[in-house]
């Protein structure tokens, strides 16, 4: 970006600077950032996920991702319900380049270049408006015979509105919804059809040299697809009631759940680049999504580690099942796991615990899942309900041993390095509650209190004891023996 703020497209021109359009200038700053994070000491691999720092997805899907942004595509992300497909388009806006130079006055904001350079004008020229204003009266715009220092130049920041564009799918979005319109009442009024106060700016057009993000587009009518399509495939959208075309100079990132792939137009989605976004296999990760949806801060109420483990285990096991109900595609995503957290803590703070109680977390599982459940009619409603509580009775304390035993395997194998002996002895302390002060006790305390990292309002002798009462109240302690 050069210097200069204001001024005309003169200047601009011989200040260096040199157009791109907006899949261009994206490839430049995802290879600049990549670039700075590599001179640090980061691998490809690591680079790249600092890049998506607010979105858990496997490396190779990153890196696909990355790859066809930089090879100027269009992306067409698919897959289960809740696994990020939204957060990796919205993460994208975050690093997008959004200081551009526009034409002052310019209604879709035209790169200044679109009006006088020939070479960049064939490639993405500029829109009636400034054809009309700067052209010479001619038929056909040449921008040759432009002067430069006539042409007014503004630096501004793209937003929502004007560079980013977004658009939930529906059957109720219509072909105007994404071109705009031509308000013949201000026609009337101003008299001039170039004015740009004539035209009110579709989608489409507010993405100009930005990015465009579409939810759902498997939802969109034909029509409004056909639309779309157009603009990917000319770079161009013809507002309804005019007779002329303008720029659609963007990147778009689409999503589609797997029910909804084949109601997207054969043609449009060879014009996107597919990328299957599978549920993360990874537990550890899965786990992280709590930490990046609470911003790094702890919960109102302290929310033991081992529920939280639980929790995603929960969802992972109910993945595993692979039940095959629409109504039901909900239940396994990312989103259930989030609302375990809340509505457990919703559950504590009802019931005026300091802490998230057995009680409380296993309310809130329920909630979480059941809430998941669409409701399509009655009947297949209540079936639904059946199949999550069967699953629930036999999943719930199973999973909340298991939560606990991967906390206590962890503290066994590295702090206690293994030792049955030692182990035993640290149970039959915890059981009378004279946990010693000393030696492995302290250990224990040291471990607890770093796994926990002072969630909640609770003093550390308090967290100390609600851990504690919570491991006594398991059955197996998994790495040992199971407990007499």
């Amino acid at each position: 970006m050069v210097s200069t703020d204001h001024g005309d497209a003169a200047s601009l021109k011989d200040s260096g600077y040199v157009p791109r359009t907006a899949q261009e200038a994206l490839a430049g700053r995802i290879l600049s950032e990549l670039d700075s994070l590599r001179s640090k000491g980061y691998s490809r691999k690591e680079a790249i996920a600092l890049l998506f720092r607010n979105v858990v997805l496997d490396p190779e899907v990153l890196d696909t991702f990355i790859a066809a942004l930089i090879g100027g595509s269009h992306i067409l992300l698919f897959g289960p319900s809740g696994t990020g497909k939204t957060s990796l388009a919205k993460e994208l806006w975050t690093f997008f380049p959004k200081e551009i130079y526009t034409v002052d006055g310019c209604p879709v904001q035209d790169d200044p270049m679109s009006v006088v350079d020939p070479i960049f004008y064939g490639r993405v020229p500029c829109c009636p408006s400034c054809q009309s204003r700067f052209g010479s009266g001619a038929d056909m715009f040449d921008p040759s015979n432009v002067d430069p220092k006539g042409v007014p130049v503004k630096r501004v920041t793209l937003k929502e509105g004007y560079g980013l564009a977004r658009l939930q799918g529906s059957s109720e979005v219509f072909p105007d919804n994404l071109t705009g319109v031509f308000n013949l009442h201000k026609l009337e009024e101003i008299g001039d059809p170039t004015s740009p106060l004539i035209l009110e700016p579709g989608k489409l057009l507010q993405a100009n040299r930005g990015l465009l993000m579409v939810d759902e587009v498997g939802k969109l009518p034909l029509g409004t697809q056909n639309v779309l399509l157009q603009a990917l495939q000319e770079g161009i959208v013809t507002p309804a009631k005019s007779r002329e075309t303008f720029p659609a100079n963007f990147v778009a990132i689409t999503t589609s759940n797997l029910r909804d792939l084949d109601a997207i137009n054969e043609p449009l989605n060879d014009r996107l680049s597919n990328i299957y976004i599978s549920y993360n296999k990874d537990h550890m990760k899965n786990r992280s999504i709590i930490d990046i949806a609470m911003g790094g801060k702890g919960a109102e109420a302290f929310f033991s580690e081992i529920f939280l483990q639980a929790a995603v285990f929960l969802v992972e096991a109910w993945r595993d099942l692979s039940v095959d109900i629409p109504e039901l595609s909900e239940v396994g995503s990312n989103r259930t796991i989030l609302d375990t957290v809340t509505r457990s803590i919703a559950y504590s703070k009802l019931a005026r615990e300091p802490f998230v109680s057995k009680e409380s977390f296993s309310m809130g599982v329920r909630d979480a899942f059941y809430g998941r459940i669409r409701a399509r009619g009655g009947d297949s409603f209540m079936r639904n309900e059946e199949i999550v509580k069967e699953f629930m009775t036999g999943s719930l304390d199973l999973n909340i041993e298991r939560g606990f035993r991967m906390y206590w395997c962890t503290f066994f194998k590295r702090d206690l390095e293994g030792s049955v002996s030692r182990a035993e002895k640290l149970v039959r302390a915890m059981s009378t509650g004279k946990v010693p002060a000393e030696g492995d006790g302290r250990l224990l305390r040291k471990y607890i209190l770093r796994m926990e990292r002072s969630r909640g309002t609770l003093d550390d002798g308090e967290v100390f004891e609600q851990i504690v009462s919570i491991m006594n109240s398991m059955s197996d302690f998994g790495c040992t023996e199971r407990r007499e």
